[in-house]
């Protein structure tokens, strides 16, 4: 099936008249194209520089700093890639000694080819199968791991199966023939990757073989610069795929100044690179995509990017340095005392360079690229750094602190206002932590919020790490319109739905083309032994226009009480479903309104290993509601949480049902076991 005219046509209404104007265009080249490019793609790779070295590198003796931990799971994590395994988004593939790069190994279809790029549908299932499974192997970040292998240890045979991986590709795809040209952010990454490789394999015989001197690489190169700079994600899709895409420009113009036109790429994909991250941000530092995965991803892409530029002697055309700091101490600021992020909006696993074992934390990866570019404040969570702190620490830079005047923050911040994102939680160091995310941010980004989820109002909840009340996270993107549904929809988050309807009306799976307005009341949050928060949003005025829902989270953190006020008025009457979903360790006792709550946790014994120990919270429900149970129900889904892409496990869920008519105010209590507070320090720590 081909994706539906309705689909196009919703599509269309968000869009202003400018883009609608700039896509026409768009399609006029490409109908040109159609016809050129691919004569001037087997032609000679034009503009070539006679001369080209790759001047940015590591120096050698920076593999002595990398810690052995670090070091044994990335060369651990090559040694899997050399007899052909690795896991793509929940799937283990075992073909990685000679991929088939098309492939979807969950569907098994094959992506197409062989045909010219702009006439594959990538959005059809039916065509490409799941095309995040296709795409996600050609990021290339597998080859990374393997050129970082080769860095640590300086086996060839790492360098052998990098180079045959690229040459497999390049070969597999030639110039804006098949799947992998649909896609601007999938070419930006690539080039990321084909930069760090060339880096960390400069010390291999073959490197210059392999890209200088190499007629095939060298076109690779120019038209992966040339289609994004032709062909940029525009207007109301201009979200963290712009970023990707201009990064991956103005970081291949900087590793790869081999073209008559490098100069020229470099200082144009920069300025682009600035605006569009600072379309994409948050005065306060957070990414506008109201998705925490999407936060880390763009702060990845923007560091790289300003590491990038300061190590080719041209800092001026890297993003606001201000801006990618604000972005890294956000980030430091999220976590809770496990060194989790919350777990809002979308997510798809995204890297923007694996130099690591992928089953690393990606969030002590991020900290470990921002303690090596902006440096650490005094309270920010203690991390290792991974490979990629001792690598960007490594690159040459200008002398002295990064230019920039904003003042960062000497406290750790709880509230960003603009991004409706508040924290409650308990001091830094004290255990068991309470960590409560609440949210009144903007529906997502851009008039598509192609990353949002129906989650005004909703609460997540950790106690000492353990999700208590979760976020259900992710799960799909192409290929299971009734998960992608309900992994977005309301009744999945932890707040209040109204006649079976969404708080925001989707238009398909990156698309809503009805956003909910919300707005922050209160915030009473920091260094306060009761901390509070208020909100309200009007997504139902479509519905009703006197409907609006209310919201006041307050903890108190000396008793561990957390109290959820919510307050629903309506011009007439209205059926409503109240959800609480519990983490994935959670058991539940129901009686009526009344929950019990368990959980294990470790507690270190003294010894160097850890025991596990009960925890009780109990659960008051509001009375007014009738309540039920929901477990791994499928049909329709519910109680249902999701590790990452492809991967689900069931959990609980308890829904209130009720009536509204004109007024309910509805109350819960949640009186978790805080016991004697424990001083200590991050158990995440440096201590390895």
């Amino acid at each position: 099936m081909s994706t539906p005219l309705s689909w196009y046509a919703r599509r269309l209404t968000r869009m202003s008249t400018r883009e609608v104007a700039l896509r026409v265009g768009d399609e006029a080249r490409r109908a040109v194209a159609v016809h050129t490019l691919p004569q001037r793609a087997g032609a000679p790779v034009p503009g070539l520089l006679p001369r080209r070295s790759f001047a940015a590198v590591v120096p050698a003796a920076a593999a002595e700093q990398v810690l052995p931990h670090d070091a044994a799971g990335l060369t651990a994590a090559a040694d899997r890639l050399l007899v052909g395994r690795w896991g793509v988004l929940g799937h283990e593939r075992t073909d990685l000694r000679d991929p088939d790069w098309f492939l979807d190994p969950v569907s098994g279809i094959r992506a197409p080819h062989d045909v010219l790029a702009f006439r594959v549908d990538h959005r059809d299932p039916s065509v490409t199968g799941d095309v995040k499974q296709v795409w996600e192997l050609s990021r290339h970040q597998h080859v990374t791991v393997l050129a970082a292998a080769y860095w640590l240890t300086g086996e060839d045979e790492y360098a052998v199966a990098a180079a045959e991986q690229l040459r497999s590709w390049w070969a597999a795809n030639p110039v804006l023939r098949g799947v992998h040209w649909t896609s601007g952010i999938e070419l930006g990454l690539r080039l990321v990757s084909w930069a760090w490789t060339r880096r960390l394999l400069d010390g291999w015989a073959g490197a210059a073989a392999l890209f200088e001197e190499d007629e095939t690489a060298l076109a690779q190169l120019r038209w992966h610069q040339e289609v994004l700079r032709g062909f940029p994600s525009r207007g109301s899709s201009a979200n963290n795929h712009a970023v990707a895409e201009t990064c991956g420009r103005l970081v291949a113009a900087c590793a790869f100044p081999w073209f008559e036109e490098s100069e020229k790429w470099r200082v144009e994909s920069g300025r682009q690179l600035r605006r569009h991250l600072q379309a994409n941000t948050f005065p306060s530092g957070v990414n506008r995509e109201q998705a925490a995965d999407y936060h880390r991803f763009v702060c990845e892409l923007a560091g790289l990017a300003l590491a990038e530029a300061r190590a080719c002697g041209h800092a001026e055309d890297g993003p606001d340095p201000d801006l990618v700091t604000a972005g890294f101490d956000a980030a430091a600021a999220m976590l809770d005392v496990e060194g989790r992020p919350p777990r809002n909006g979308d997510g798809d696993e995204g890297r923007a360079l694996l130099v690591a074992d992928p089953g690393d934390d990606p969030w002590e990866q991020l900290l470990g690229l921002g303690q090596a570019l902006v440096g650490p404040q005094p309270w920010w969570p203690r991390r290792r750094g991974g490979v990629v702190s001792v690598l960007v620490g490594a690159l040459p830079a200008p002398a002295g602190p990064l230019a920039g005047d904003r003042p960062r923050p000497q406290r750790r911040p709880d509230l960003f206002e603009d991004a409706g994102l508040a924290l409650l939680r308990t001091p830094a160091g004290r255990q068991p932590e309470i960590w409560v995310r609440c949210d009144s941010g903007p529906h997502g980004f851009g008039s598509l919020a192609a990353h949002a989820h129906a989650d005004a109002l909703s609460v997540e909840l950790r106690h000492d790490g353990v999700e208590v009340l979760c976020d259900p996270g992710t799960y799909s993107y192409h290929g299971e319109p009734r998960w992608r549904d309900y992994f977005r929809s309301t009744l999945a988050h932890s707040t209040v739905e109204v006649d079976g309807c969404d708080q925001s009306t989707s238009g398909g799976p990156f698309l809503w083309t009805q956003h909910a307005r919300t707005y922050l009341d209160r915030a009473e949050v920091g260094d306060l032994d009761v901390q509070l928060w208020s909100a309200h949003h009007t997504g139902y005025a479509r519905l009703d226009a006197g409907l609006r829902h209310a919201r006041t989270v307050r903890l108190d953190r000396g008793s561990g009480a957390l109290q959820v006020v919510d307050e629903l008025r309506s011009g007439r009457p209205h059926g409503f479903r109240m959800a609480w979903h519990l983490g994935p360790e959670v058991e539940l006792a129901l009686h009526g309104s009344l929950a019990r709550l368990t959980w294990a946790r470790p507690v270190a014994d003294g010894a160097g290993t850890d025991e596990r120990e009960t925890v009780t919270a109990l659960m008051h429900l509001p009375p007014e509601l009738v309540w039920t149970r929901h477990r791994g129900e499928e049909d329709p889904p519910l109680g249902w949480w999701a590790e990452g892409l492809g991967r689900r496990r069931p959990t609980t869920t308890l829904v209130g049902t009720g009536e509204l008519c004109a007024r309910a105010l509805l109350r819960t209590l949640l009186v978790l076991d805080v016991q004697a507070p424990r001083e200590g320090h991050d158990r995440r720590s440096d201590d390895v």
